[in-house]
């Protein structure tokens, strides 16, 4: 989920050290919600003002209850800092917001306090702007009076026992503390956000067949949380298997190399195709160069592979790129999917003694898991 949220995202500014993105189905939610409250919520709460003034509140509430759902994810954010535990960024979207956060809590107590951050802040803002509402009039007062109560649900809406929602992280903590099994702890909460993922789906259907408001907003939120629950779910199961593997248990050690003097040609008909690997080591005088793959090859023009080349196709070597024979598998594969290789190469003494690949690994869990 969080690649795909990246993707499509503009960082817009750095707080606490961490980036905030702006997704752009946030400007789809943004116009949807500057319009309604502009010519439904506004000149029904204050019908004395000029129109000019209901698009200008309109917008300015929009982007508050943006600035709500940023504060919110930093709440997580700064508590989740505490345990030493980084945020890559903040992402502003369709549903809300995100804090990726890089690894896991480090026991249930820290999960508790990260998750309950969140709906607290959302409650704390909606006190404040009550107390503003409570102490202005006209528009401003109606101002107020939707951003208590959109912060007020926000922070209740959280609180729903669906993973990953924070209620849903709540109750993971609870099952783990119970349990003292972070893995059937997520796999049980992620089971029962699916569960009301589905109520969500099921009630938005109804809700159109009946003709009640929300229905394809609840459909779409079902969705996403059930996405994200199984995503989630996935995710713990493969945790589960590779834990305590290392990378010396999987990877290839008996390494079939390439030299930088052969042609594309040659390359293919007497490797790719004999072996039917995606990659192959780059190796010269037992010095390794880099990697050279099918992606690589096909950008050469099937004409010209007798003229081209290994040596001048092949990605060179970063160091950035290697994983250490002792290091936990699951290390290696965020590697891989952060770097987006297919392969690493696993290294000793400056020297390449195996490969690591997804497919390998892919291999493996499937393997475990009969």
């Amino acid at each position: 989920m969080n690649g795909v949220l990246s993707s499509g995202a503009w960082k817009i500014g750095t707080i606490m050290g961490i980036p905030i993105r702006v997704h752009f189905t946030w400007f789809i939610v943004f116009g949807l919600i500057t319009w309604s409250l502009s010519t439904f919520y506004f000149p029904k709460a204050a019908p004395d003002l000029p129109a000019a003034s209901y698009w200008i509140k309109g917008s300015l509430a929009a982007l508050l209850l943006f600035v709500s759902v940023a504060f919110h994810e930093l709440a997580h954010s700064f508590v989740a800092r505490k345990y030493k535990l980084s945020i890559e960024s903040i992402t502003l979207f369709i549903f809300g917001g995100v804090a990726q956060m890089k690894g896991e809590p480090p026991h249930p107590k820290a999960e508790f306090r990260i998750a309950i951050a969140g709906p607290l802040s959302s409650f704390l803002l909606s006190a404040l702007f009550f107390l503003l509402y409570m102490n202005t009039v006209g528009g401003a007062r109606a101002l107020f009076s939707y951003l208590a109560q959109i912060n007020f649900i926000l922070g209740a809406f959280n609180l729903i026992p669906g993973f990953p929602m924070d209620g849903g992280r709540v109750l993971r903590s609870a099952i783990w503390s119970k349990t003292k099994n972070f893995f059937y702890a997520t796999q049980k909460a992620s089971s029962i956000g699916r569960k009301i993922a589905l109520f969500f789906i099921f009630f938005g259907i109804f809700s159109l067949f009946t003709r009640m408001p929300g229905g394809l907003w609840l459909m779409l939120i079902g969705w996403f949380l059930y996405t994200a629950a199984q995503a989630s779910y996935q995710q713990s199961t493969l945790q589960e298997t590779l834990s305590g593997v290392k990378v010396k248990d999987i990877m290839v050690r008996d390494i079939v190399s390439l030299s930088p003097l052969l042609s594309i040609d040659e390359a293919v008909n007497a490797y790719f195709l004999r072996y039917g690997y995606g990659g192959f080591p780059v190796i010269e005088a037992e010095k390794f160069l880099g990697i050279v793959t099918l992606k690589e090859i096909k950008d050469v023009p099937r004409e010209n592979w007798s003229r081209v080349k290994v040596s001048d196709v092949f990605v060179p070597h970063n160091t950035r790129w290697e994983a250490a024979p002792e290091e936990d598998i699951m290390k290696a594969l965020e590697l891989m999917i952060t770097e987006d290789k297919g392969r690493i190469a696993v290294t000793k003494d400056e020297g390449i003694i195996g490969l690591i690949t997804r497919n390998g690994i892919a291999r493996y869990v499937q393997i475990k898991g009969k």
